[in-house]
């Protein structure tokens, strides 16, 4: 999923029944089909999917990434905790763990891990897309962002149909 500068929102996608099902979810003016790779070397990360390529380093986890990690995986897919968790993210401007997107869709979310990102060199249809800079503002794919400051976050995603 990204979002360009003037708002336009594309999800690459590797497979169209993947495609199918996340534009199902989540709202986007452009779906795209293609391959997706990612390969990772320690804190360094390449990614190439259709015209976006990145390649960023993330730094050592701070106590945020520390204490996320520390949440046992089965008690982060409990919609409880997403309910809980969602007080201190709403701290962070645009970030959400619970809400809706589409109708008949209910979502949450638990970060069970973060690394800041410290450098990174990314193009878009081979047009390089400059420094790092913070997301401002936040990203609108459904009722969630990402944190404003560049960061890898490892997120567990449930996504329930609540209607027919």
């Amino acid at each position: 999923m990204l979002e360009c500068r003037d708002g336009h929102r594309m999800l690459l996608a590797p497979t169209t029944r993947t495609a199918e099902y996340i534009a199902g979810v989540y709202h986007f003016d452009e779906v795209r089909t293609g391959p997706v790779r990612v390969h990772r070397n320690g804190r360094v990360w390449d990614i190439a999917a259709g015209p976006l390529v990145l390649c960023f380093r993330v730094g050592r986890r701070r106590a945020l990434g520390l204490a996320l990690r520390a949440v046992p995986r089965p008690l982060a897919r409990q919609p409880l905790w997403a309910a809980v968790a969602d007080v201190p993210a709403r701290l962070m401007a645009g970030v959400r763990t619970r809400g809706s997107s589409r109708p008949g869709y209910r979502q949450w979310y638990a970060a069970t891990d973060l690394w800041p990102i410290i450098a990174a060199d990314v193009s878009f249809d081979e047009a390089d897309l400059g420094p790092l800079t913070p997301v401002v503002p936040p990203v609108r794919f459904g009722f969630g962002s990402a944190p404003a400051t560049p960061a890898l976050v490892r997120v567990l995603s449930t996504v329930e149909r609540t209607g027919a």
